[in-house]
């Protein structure tokens, strides 16, 4: 019996190495989403316990748990932004599209921190998934339980909901 049978038979031992296994990934995946460490650390504990939880669900014909394990870490990721309403903080490293003044750069990268931190948690995990974290369409799909088309219309509304509300707040790209 592998580890994957001995887990959804409700071995703690297997349980344990699938944590010990997938942890790094885990912490990783969820990071990329609430952009936050303590969080991202709370959250992969709920993950394990989701997952644990869960068990009876697993579809051992798959023969590997870290999909399913995704989409447990990505759920827990927007549940946890549909509940809070904390700033994202982007990268310090992104591109200026043009040279601007200092006081000009901090104010651009408030107001544009603040539309992102407006749009709905869905909305929001596409846009930094695709546009910032730069992953793949299909990972981002499969990690939310949407298709890739799912995430390309996800992808054109929160940017044209971003270009709203940048415009609206005075800022022209």
């Amino acid at each position: 019996m592998d580890v994957l049978e001995r887990f959804a038979a409700g071995d703690l031992e297997a349980f344990e190495s699938l944590f010990r296994q997938y942890q790094g990934e885990v912490y990783r995946w969820i990071m990329r989403i609430v952009r936050n460490s303590a969080t991202a650390e709370d959250l992969t504990v709920e993950t394990f316990w989701r997952m644990y939880r869960a068990r009876a669900q697993f579809d051992l014909s798959k023969g590997t748990c870290g999909p399913w394990l995704r989409r447990i870490a990505s759920n827990a990721a927007l549940d946890h932004l549909r509940r809070s309403r904390h700033e994202v903080p982007l990268p310090d490293d992104l591109p200026a599209t043009a040279k601007q003044p200092p006081a000009e750069q901090v104010e651009l990268r408030r107001e544009i921190l603040g539309a992102v931190d407006k749009l709905s948690p869905p909305l929001r995990a596409v846009i930094l998934l695709a546009l910032v974290e730069e992953e793949p369409y299909a990972n981002i799909a499969q990690a939310l339980g949407i298709s890739e088309n799912a995430v390309r219309v996800r992808l054109f509304r929160g940017v044209r909901v971003l270009r709203r509300s940048l415009s609206q707040a005075g800022v022209h790209a």
